[in-house]
């Protein structure tokens, strides 16, 4: 057993490092194996000596994490779990490479900042490459920071808009039941890209973009025989693209665009699931400098905590 001590002089860091009636240090203990004593402006550890290096190392992450992210930065679950085990596989984390990549939204006031390794590897790759394929299960953030990292570009002038797109697969229901004509058909398919833009900007300045098509959502096959330049090209539930259909949406690059595609490989809706898109273009395009394929995993999912359960049982499972 050794023992040792972790000492923090502002002591408003040190309150939320310990977070409300010291739950983040409870935590901690859970996530470590190690005992944490607070005693005033410290914090007395006491294990083995690997398990001690892998506390200490995780406390000054998160003691840096709170001096880059500002005074009212609170740790939530995700990340004290997310952080604690990537420190204890041995991944080198560096809370200064997460929070430079931090885009502030000027009319909502929105902050958006990468919360795993793999998020800031995801959005470094889409400002510098110009394609970008990101794959990995729900609720990783793929749509939602190509979203935001569309709309921070389209305001900086780096684009003239954005086009959000997505094939009208059928998963489980038929599109001829449906109430409405085409375009009220095709639009649930397209109604995750509405939700990552409406919490983003307000509805009426979304609305205008729209309107004027600086904005654009449209299904899939809407994209044929078009030429995007100067554009910010969105690409989701790529699993359920087709070979053709995938060579048909890569092809319509132009110049000063940047595309990302993003999907679940392990969801293809498709009646036969290996003639995906997705999956052909990551086994035939791995290798071409100027595109970028980013892999998420269980751990980066980051909406309620039962979402990463559910994923991995039904990996068991499978």
């Amino acid at each position: 057993m050794v023992e040792t001590d972790f000492e923090i002089d502002d002591i408003s860091i040190y309150k939320r490092l310990c977070g409300p009636n010291d739950i983040n240090i409870r935590k901690i203990e859970e996530y470590t194996g190690v005992e944490i004593i607070p005693r005033g402006n410290k914090l007395i550890l006491k294990s083995v000596r690997d398990k001690i290096d892998s506390a200490l190392k995780l406390l000054h992450v998160m003691t840096d994490l709170l001096y880059l992210k500002g005074d009212t930065y609170e740790f939530d679950d995700f990340d004290l779990k997310y952080l604690s085990s990537s420190i204890i596989a041995g991944h080198d984390l560096k809370p200064d490479t997460i929070n430079k990549l931090k885009i502030t939204i000027p009319d909502s006031g929105k902050v958006v900042v990468p919360r795993t390794i793999n998020q800031a590897n995801y959005m470094t790759s889409i400002f510098n490459k110009p394609i970008t394929f990101a794959t990995g299960p729900a609720g990783t953030g793929k749509t939602y920071l190509a979203v935001t990292v569309g709309i921070h570009m389209l305001l900086n002038a780096k684009v003239e808009r954005i086009v959000l797109t997505r094939p009208a697969v059928e998963a489980g229901e038929n599109l001829g039941y449906l109430p409405g004509d085409l375009i009220e058909k095709i639009n649930p398919y397209l109604r995750p890209l509405y939700d990552a833009l409406f919490i983003l900007m307000p509805f009426e300045r979304i609305s205008k973009y729209m309107e004027n098509k600086v904005i654009e959502v449209a299904p899939l096959a809407y994209m044929r025989g078009r030429t995007l330049s100067n554009s910010f090209i969105i690409l989701d539930e790529a699993q359920n693209t087709t070979i053709a259909q995938m060579k048909m949406f890569l092809t319509r690059m132009g110049n000063n665009s940047r595309i990302v595609i993003s999907g679940d490989d392990t969801q293809i809706d498709l009646e036969h699931p290996k003639s995906s898109g997705l999956l052909h273009a990551k086994k035939i395009l791995k290798g071409i400098d100027d595109i970028s394929f980013i892999q998420f995993n269980k751990q980066d999912i980051s909406r309620h905590p039962v979402v990463e359960k559910i994923v991995e049982a039904y990996e068991k499972e499978e």
